[in-house]
């Protein structure tokens, strides 16, 4: 498990970063097959999920994935 994180950027924006994976779900689209992960996501107001793509949350936090 992950502790909180978040970046304040230039601008004084706070991104919120990944806390852990919850779930993972294959969906069958025609001819394809999409891989979508359940992200629980932390920030000072409490946790939320969401589903996100597997391979673009691969590409921008490899570390959930260790």
């Amino acid at each position: 498990m992950y502790r909180i994180r978040h970046t304040v950027k230039e601008n004084l924006t706070v991104e919120t970063l990944p806390l852990r994976i919850e779930g993972r779900e294959m969906r069958k689209l025609r001819n394809k097959e999409i891989s979508s992960v359940k992200v629980v996501w932390g920030e000072p107001a409490g946790e939320y999920a969401t589903w996100e793509l597997e391979s673009k949350m691969r590409e921008s936090y490899p570390v959930i994935f260790r």
